[in-house]
């Protein structure tokens, strides 16, 4: 089950594990080594020894098993450095944060999976052979959470559209509307859609330029408009 490793099956994927705990660093190396398909890399506790492994242009990392809570840093860290130093590197991270937030954080800086340290699988070798064929390992538990997040996030934007399309209020009601414009206001607006200057409609109507601005100012605002031509349309 955990034979094949890239393209003729007899090379093997390495992977550099990045734990601060001895024991889990322990487990997940016993794990690779069972597995003919992966070869340890190198196995580390902290953010400078992992990208020290990285710069070595001698160590070959195909996969980087990273937890994100580090003594020196963050495997956030790891990962874009990762990102930038071995780009082929596919990045697999194992935490206790299971948080919306660090679990996106995670694939925005180059992550493939994001397993809770609560789900860890007894075999993550087979997590990792998975993942280099194609598949993105989520633990159930954080994929809920990252899909009711994504879920928010649309009916925000949803509700964000409709309050901006209803703040574009029209100048004629409909059905017993109430009228937005003010009796001037609607006066100013039809004199401007029938091509009157600003000078000429404070002659006409008896007030100041100033004063037919304001007007013009208000009514913009209240039709969420920024233009003659999209009041008039309004």
């Amino acid at each position: 089950q955990c034979a094949g490793g890239p393209e003729t099956g007899t090379a093997v994927w390495r992977i550099l594990i990045v734990e601060d705990d001895s024991r889990m660093r322990e487990f997940f190396a016993a794990s690779v080594a069972r597995c003919e398909g992966l070869a340890l890399a190198g196995s580390v506790g902290s953010v400078a020894e992992a990208r020290a492994c990285l710069d070595d242009p001698a160590r070959v990392v195909d996969v980087l098993l990273v937890d994100l809570g580090l003594p020196d840093g963050s495997g956030l860290d790891v990962i874009r450095h990762a990102r930038l130093r071995r780009p082929a590197c596919e990045a697999l991270v194992i935490s206790m944060f299971g948080d919306e937030d660090n679990v996106l954080a995670s694939i925005e800086a180059g992550a493939l999976g994001y397993i809770h340290k609560d789900a860890t699988p007894d075999d993550i070798a087979h997590t990792i052979l998975e993942m280099k064929n194609g598949a993105s390992p989520i633990s159930p538990m954080i994929a809920r959470r990252v899909l009711s997040r994504y879920r928010a996030l649309q009916a925000d934007q949803a509700a964000s559209a409709t309050g901006m399309a209803s703040s574009r209020a029209r100048a004629v009601p409909d059905d017993g509307e109430k009228v937005l414009l003010s009796g001037r206001e609607q006066e100013v607006l039809e004199l401007i859609a029938r091509g009157f200057s600003y000078a000429e409609i404070s002659r006409l109507k008896g007030v100041s330029v100033h004063t037919v601005q304001t007007h013009i100012k208000s009514l913009y605002s209240k039709l969420a408009v920024h233009s003659k031509s999209e009041a008039v349309f309004e």
